[in-house]
């Protein structure tokens, strides 16, 4: 099936996405002082700045959950930051792989389905950073890691598969709609206040059919993953319906993502 093409082209050719992968992440800062170090020390600096606005500006203190327990802001909004930033490079990095890595499209002997992965995967270097240290900032806290917590693994497939899936599409389309990036940027925008970070969804008080919207975001199941794991304590099979709607969303785009790929890519060298 033309759908499972790339899917077989990216697992025959894994040790080259490893590689340019790693590749990718050390040239993005290649010729500062710190380089790589810039990549750890910028999401740090986010959370913390974040957490000076909403907790000793704002006084935003403790979030209160459903069974009554109130846990501090900054733990709350960790566990929903993690894989926000992941989430937002990942899309960001994979839409311009192809316009970023246009010398390797126009290579005949080159496999360019591959470029878009290799984005993906090189964003997951700071996501497992900043993965451990929110699980080190949660144990400061007393919040040891338990068996909830290797859930994770599960969550971060999933953000990874989401993220992928888009990207076959958004890759293939702004090197016809250059706007397109600038809509994808406006959209992350948007989406980092859709989506429960910011603010606590369980204490929002709207029409019940306006909340039911909010959770049509795939995004918002990873979040609220992320902190099922860490805070709720919560089992991911427990959210039987949106498992079942998120990866049927990730199948709706994967067919979408490959089939406009594969229709788009023969034009790739032409246009750029």
């Amino acid at each position: 099936m033309m759908l499972l093409t790339i899917p077989k082209e990216v697992i025959a050719n894994r040790k080259l996405v490893a590689t340019l992968a790693k590749n990718d992440f050390k040239t993005q800062f290649s010729g500062s002082y710190l380089g790589t170090i810039w990549a750890f020390v910028q999401p740090v600096v986010t959370v913390c700045v974040y957490w000076f606005v909403f907790e000793k500006a704002l006084h935003a203190g403790g979030v209160g959950l459903k069974d009554g327990i109130t846990v501090p802001f900054v733990l709350w909004l960790i566990a929903g930051l993690v894989p926000w930033f992941y989430f937002s490079d990942a899309l960001n990095g994979g839409t311009n792989s192809l316009i970023q890595y246009n010398y390797l499209v126009k290579k005949v002997v080159f496999n360019i389905s591959i470029l878009p992965v290799v984005k993906v995967t090189s964003a997951l270097f700071v996501h497992l950073f900043f993965t451990v240290f929110g699980l080190i900032i949660f144990a400061i806290y007393g919040f040891l890691p338990d068996a909830y917590t290797i859930q994770i693994i599960y969550y971060m497939i999933c953000m990874f598969a989401l993220v992928t899936v888009l990207v076959y599409t958004t890759s293939a389309v702004v090197i016809f709609f250059r706007d397109l990036s600038q809509i994808v940027n406006i959209a992350l925008q948007i989406g980092i206040w859709a989506t429960p970070i910011m603010w606590n969804f369980d204490a929002l008080n709207i029409n019940p059919a306006l909340k039911a919207a909010f959770k049509l975001n795939p995004m918002f199941y990873v979040v609220q993953g992320y902190r099922d794991c860490l805070i709720n304590k919560v089992a991911f099979w427990e959210h039987g319906v949106m498992t079942l709607y998120f990866w049927a969303f990730v199948l709706i785009f994967f067919c979408v993502g490959m089939a406009v790929f594969n229709r788009l890519k023969v034009h790739f060298a032409d246009v750029l």
